[in-house]
């Protein structure tokens, strides 16, 4: 049942008054609003003055304009190319002119005089239709909004964070270069490592800006040796005794953008750690080949404390977390855009008290 608040808007286009009030009685209900219009030049106006039109009833014979031309007209501006068009005619039923009323852009064909219940039908659907697809733009909008918001905290975070670090960067260089340090040659190499990881995370937050400063273009792509990537990735995660990595598979060259691949490892990673409840934390990294045609599936194995049925989709929304989890709710969210970002999808499977394994595809290309 459609909601009370939901309204479609149908025009009606024939050239005598009669006709345009014996349709809107045949098709009258409580969530339809009708307007009327005389001639073609004034369904063009009407159309244009009016956004939420989802339907056009057109005649094809009338005296300024035929329908054909309206129908051409109205496919031909980018404001009003999809609204559903239904030609209504008492002439032209031969299959040439039915054929001409399709290429001009209608979706239907009826022929008066009009069969009430078959109008009332297609009209239904129609509407159906329209209600499906506004239910769809909401959909986007509200995505885009949120994918909108969520690049601006990027921002905001990244940005907050690069003066800080450059600041510790540049005393980390001063010390490297005292005497003391140059003086132990095992200080000077963690220096080195300290500094190595440092400047690679500037790297990552200034990849980060540009990413939010340029969303809307296109990121490079490079030859990436997921095997390596990965390995220099933990290297430079420093972590803690007690946490092991093991890679289960051998992984590919694939060509993507490597800082959002290593961002998705990174994520599910660092993850399994955070929310790990166990003395010693086993991660397990693997690939597989993908059922999608020129995609690769990946999987992230850890053994915490798992995450139950009714939460396995909730955690990938935004701001939303499985039972008992901290944190912000955003990790796995970015997760899955940058996933879906890439055509792919994203899934868990988990034994809770056990362990999870987070699954994803990734294009070759």
């Amino acid at each position: 049942m459609l909601e009370p608040s939901k309204k479609m808007t149908i025009l009606l286009v024939d050239d005598k008054q009669e006709n345009l009030l014996s349709l809107e009685d045949m098709l009258q209900a409580p969530n339809r609003v009708f307007l009327k219009a005389l001639s073609g030049n004034e369904a063009l106006k009407l159309t244009l003055k009016n956004p939420d039109i989802g339907l056009i009833m057109l005649d094809v014979q009338m005296g300024d304009m035929d329908g054909y031309e309206v129908a051409r007209l109205l496919k031909s501006n980018p404001k009003t190319k999809d609204i559903s068009i239904i030609f209504v005619t008492a002439i032209n039923k031969e299959e040439q002119y039915v054929l001409k009323g399709f290429e001009e852009g209608a979706v239907d064909y009826l022929a008066k005089p009009l069969d009430v219940d078959i109008t009332r039908a297609k009209v239904s659907v129609f509407e159906k239709l329209y209600f499906y697809q506004e239910e769809l733009k909401n959909a986007l909008a509200d995505k885009d909004k949120i994918n909108k918001q969520l690049e601006r905290f990027m921002f905001v975070v990244a940005h907050d964070l690069k003066s800080p670090l450059n600041g510790a960067i540049g005393l980390l260089n001063v010390i490297a270069e005292d005497e003391r340090i140059k003086n132990e040659p095992d200080l000077g190499e963690y220096m080195q490592i300290v500094l190595t990881a440092t400047n690679h995370l500037t790297e990552m937050i200034t990849s980060v800006l540009d990413y939010t400063r340029k969303i809307e273009e296109e990121q490079p792509k490079e030859p990436v040796e997921v095997g390596q990537m990965l390995r220099n990735m933990v290297k430079l995660l420093f972590l803690p005794a007690n946490v092991s990595v093991v890679y289960d598979t051998e992984f590919p060259t694939i060509t993507t953008t490597r800082l959002k691949l290593q961002q998705v490892f990174q994520n599910l990673v660092t993850n399994a750690i955070k929310h790990n409840d166990k003395a010693n934390v086993d991660i397990h990294i693997g690939a597989a080949e993908s059922e999608k045609e020129g995609y690769i599936q990946f999987y992230v194995q850890d053994n915490g404390p798992g995450v139950s049925q009714r939460d396995t989709d909730r955690i990938f929304r935004l701001f939303e977390k499985g039972d008992g989890a901290t944190g912000t709710g955003i990790g796995l969210n970015i997760f899955k855009m940058l996933v879906e970002e890439q055509g792919g999808k994203v899934w868990v499977e988990s034994n809770p008290g056990v362990g999870s394994k987070f699954f994803f595809e990734w294009s070759r290309q």
